[in-house]
């Protein structure tokens, strides 16, 4: 079985959120289960792995888009490094940027991957089992295979949706049908949601099955999709709730170059602690203390904007008696204002940006993470906690409800329900009067160190769904 994954985004490649984790990994772990060859296919970008790796040109041909023709180039990585076939895609002045996101002209730049990945295919007669679409970048695939002539080849190839962020649909008006590639006129309908083209939409629509990456999200879902409500509720017979799972090569705190003290279940305590003397000793912080942590993009959606209150109130209503430390960007309003508290406050610690060394070191050495998310779909930050033997205080939603059991019900994690400050502090309250009982602490990272997120589990349902 020949499975392409379509994405924007992959690790270590180009990496804006879990989407790069979970495309960087799956293909990885599905290639061990025999008969399945995975590969990846995204656009280029600007990055170092790209001028760090060698790359075989496989294709290069034009496409024409609103009246201009648009060399396309595709590239293959020549080692399989990553577990998996890679080949990105080249569109100059398209696709051949810095960064994934963030420029005005994303919907002619998603639709030129989208676009040209297909004319590959089609040029070289290339049918895959299964083209695997990731989020709306990727979201008019199954629509442009089974109603663009230009790709009659590809006509009939399953195609499967996976929605990791319901939130971002990609929608724009109809005046950019023209860019797309010539279709059956008479099925717009499969495009269109409220008088606008929906990507994410249509690949409800159009896919043989679509999934979400947790069950808690997909039923979520039904009830808030930004007013895609019904669309889900009609189509739920092709829809599948699987969790995302965790690259362990990656993600393994024995082996891990990125931490200062590796460790295993067996000695977690000692070396934990040793990681979180040298991290408050770099930032200023008081290792005695219990050290809370956020790691993220400083967006609604995560809950960032309860951040600045949540430090400010935490620190006066402990007297001091804990550390924070937050490691993300974003929002300007909320960064300022991090950065006001980290000037004026020694227990709190800042650094701005993305910066995944950190991010390892910060698992390895917190006793508490927090994640006070309006919206989960699935989450890996407390997964990667967990792993870390660090406790993930959670809000109770979409995947963090699927993976975060709370200490009342014997899990090993701190679970509110509201989206709101008060809720946090509580919840973290709660972690406080835990911290100095040692042999409680001690058995709940042996507990969520044992906790098994690999994975193998979620790559086998993949599969079972490609073979349904």
């Amino acid at each position: 079985m020949t499975v392409y994954h379509l994405s924007t985004e992959c690790y270590p490649i180009a990496k804006v959120g879990g989407l790069a984790d979970v495309v960087g990994a799956l293909p990885k772990y599905q290639n061990k289960i025999k008969g399945v060859d995975a590969k990846v296919v995204m656009p280029w970008y600007n990055k170092p792995f790209v001028h760090e790796h060698e790359f075989d040109t496989v294709f290069d041909g034009f496409i024409h888009q609103d009246g201009n023709m648009l060399q396309v180039q595709v590239f293959k990585e020549k080692t399989n490094v990553l577990g998996f076939e890679l080949y990105m895609v080249k569109i100059p002045g398209l696709l051949d940027r810095d960064n994934p996101y963030g420029y005005e002209d994303e919907s002619y730049q998603f639709l030129a991957f989208q676009h040209g990945v297909l004319h590959w295919l089609s040029a070289m007669q290339i049918r895959p089992d299964v083209l695997h679409c990731h989020d709306y970048h990727t979201g008019l695939v199954p629509f442009m295979i089974e109603n663009c002539p230009e790709f009659r080849f590809l006509k009939g190839v399953k195609t499967i949706g996976t929605i990791h962020n319901g939130e971002y649909q990609g929608m724009m008006s109809w005046e950019m049908a023209t860019v797309l590639p010539s279709f059956d006129s008479y099925k717009w309908g499969m495009m269109d949601w409220n008088g606008l083209i929906n990507p994410l939409a249509s690949m409800i629509k159009c896919a043989t099955a679509f999934t979400t990456v947790s069950q808690g999200y997909l039923e979520e879902l039904f009830v808030s999709f930004r007013g895609l409500e019904s669309l889900v509720r009609d189509e739920f017979g092709k829809a599948y709730g699987i969790i995302n799972g965790i690259d362990t090569e990656v993600w393994n705190p024995q082996t891990d170059p990125m931490l200062d003290f590796n460790f295993t279940i067996k000695n977690v305590i000692e070396q934990k602690k040793k990681n979180k003397e040298k991290l408050c000793k770099e930032y200023g912080l008081k290792p005695e203390l219990p050290l809370f942590a956020f790691i993220g993009r400083f967006a609604t959606e995560k809950g960032a904007d309860f951040l600045p209150d949540v430090v400010w109130r935490s620190i006066k209503q402990s007297y001091g008696g804990l550390n924070i430390m937050i490691l993300g960007s974003g929002n300007e309003y909320i960064e300022n204002k991090l950065k006001e508290y980290d000037y004026t406050y020694t227990n709190f610690a800042l650094d701005l940006g993305y910066k995944e060394h950190l991010s390892h070191k910060i698992y390895a050495s917190a006793d508490f993470l927090l994640m006070p998310s309006r919206v989960e779909p699935c989450g890996l930050n407390q997964m990667y906690s967990m792993k870390y033997g660090t406790i993930p205080i959670v809000r109770y939603t979409g995947g963090l409800r699927d993976t975060v059991e709370d200490i009342s019900t014997g899990g090993a994690g701190i679970n509110f329900t509201y989206p709101g400050v008060d809720d946090i502090l509580h919840a973290m309250d709660r972690a406080l009067s835990i911290y100095p009982q040692k042999d409680v602490m001690d058995k709940l990272v042996h507990a969520n160190m044992n906790f098994d997120f690999a994975w193998e589990k979620s790559a086998e349902k993949y599969i079972a769904l490609y073979n349904n």
